[in-house]
């Protein structure tokens, strides 16, 4: 996007800082893992090279939050964090970039979502942070000892998560909350390389939905991990343990997502979400 298309900068919610939108990086974003010469993955080929070649999650998170890899998602999130915005927030800054991981570098669970939201992860640049999709999630997080606080309203808001990282299916935001086939492939190589770091420590994934569900089971799969056949099936409190290709077991654990479809109908309970999490 030209400087151009770009709004006046607006001051972040919690410093109070002035930073353009979408924000560039290593301009002091809170928890903003890139600077102005990481690497841009600009090709699904490039997007492979770099995430094979991340060595450590901060510099995987840093290559992955300058993505522009899919042309639709780059201009969907870019045109919601500079005309798009939702009134309540017309007069922050947004990110609109892709959402790193977010949580604890050595953690040994992995929750897996599907993408970040419009006006929550690609305003704020925190994974499940500033929606009511997070509200549900980190409340039930603290409540199960892995987040710091019971709320997520803003990058640099305090939030630490131990034990635990979330990631992400599709890492920017897309219209209609629905990735393509092809966009999700073109970002599997991220979450890959999140597993690969992980796997030393992991003990668990929780999937938040189907589609995380079957994200998980493939980045196992393309790691060499033995995955029961036929492939488990996704459902709320469904289990299933994995094997690392050195036999390492790692359960993967199910769960509605924390959407308002889900949370609003009673489909998911707090009830039921703090089940699947104790199991962790």
């Amino acid at each position: 996007m030209c400087p151009a298309a770009m709004p006046n900068p607006a001051q972040h919610p919690v410093t109070g800082g002035l930073f353009l939108s979408p924000v560039p990086p290593g301009t002091g974003w809170p928890g903003d893992p890139a600077a102005a010469e990481t690497p841009v993955a600009a090709t699904p080929a490039q997007v492979r090279r770099l995430a094979k070649g991340a060595d450590g999650i901060r510099e995987l998170d840093a290559r992955v939050s300058v993505c522009r890899a899919c042309p639709r998602l780059v201009e969907w999130r870019e045109s919601v964090a500079t005309e798009g915005r939702r009134a309540a927030f017309a007069d922050q800054p947004y990110w609109g970039r892709p959402g790193p991981s977010f949580g604890d570098p050595d953690a040994e669970v992995l929750v897996v979502g599907l993408a970040p939201a419009a006006n929550g992860t690609n305003r704020t640049g925190r994974m499940f942070t500033g929606d009511r999709s997070g509200d549900w999630l980190y409340a039930a997080l603290h409540r199960g000892g892995y987040a710091s606080q019971p709320t997520s309203v803003a990058s640099g808001d305090g939030l630490v998560l131990t034990g635990l990282r979330i990631v992400a299916t599709v890492r920017c935001a897309p219209p209609a909350n629905k990735p393509t086939t092809e966009e999700k492939e073109t970002c599997a190589p991220w979450l890959d390389r999140d597993l690969e770091l992980s796997e030393p420590r992991l003990r668990s994934m929780l999937a938040l939905g189907s589609i995380a569900w079957d994200a998980a089971l493939g980045a196992a799969r393309r790691r060499g991990w033995l995955v029961p056949r036929p492939k488990p099936r996704f459902g709320h409190g469904a289990e299933v343990v994995l094997r690392t290709a050195a036999g390492h077991p790692v359960r993967l654990v199910g769960s509605y997502h924390v959407s308002q479809q889900n949370t609003f109908t009673g489909k998911l309970t707090e009830a039921m979400l703090d089940e699947v999490i104790a199991r962790l």
